[in-house]
């Protein structure tokens, strides 16, 4: 098995590559650690390897906020250098600086 690190940290916005959503890193699995049937519900030609890091975000689109649980290879980092909007942000996270949130000092 390949080893893998995380291309992008906790606190970090990012974008999907194919969706129209953004989001705030809040975890990260090292490899795909969903259901089986959360997978079998991605299409077969677009379902990501497995092998790679996962991401949990504090999401938002035009019209809601949700959490995503993403592959790695879905996201870039997001560039708009706007705060996500979603109302769990400020209970998780510290102000925002260079794209990035910092983390509470205690987290629950």
């Amino acid at each position: 098995m390949q080893s893998t690190s995380a291309k992008f940290a906790i606190g970090q916005v990012v974008r999907h590559r194919k969706h129209p959503f953004r989001g705030v890193v809040f975890d990260i699995d090292p490899t795909f650690s969903n259901t089986d049937e959360w997978w079998e519900s991605i299409p077969e030609d677009h379902r990501p390897e497995k092998d790679q890091p996962f991401y949990h975000l504090l999401a938002e689109n035009d019209s809601s906020y949700y959490v995503a649980y993403v592959s790695e290879q879905n996201l870039l980092v997001d560039q708009t250098g706007e705060p996500i909007g979603h109302p769990e942000v400020e209970l998780m996270f510290g102000e925002m600086a260079n794209g990035k949130y910092s983390a509470q000092s205690q987290m629950n």
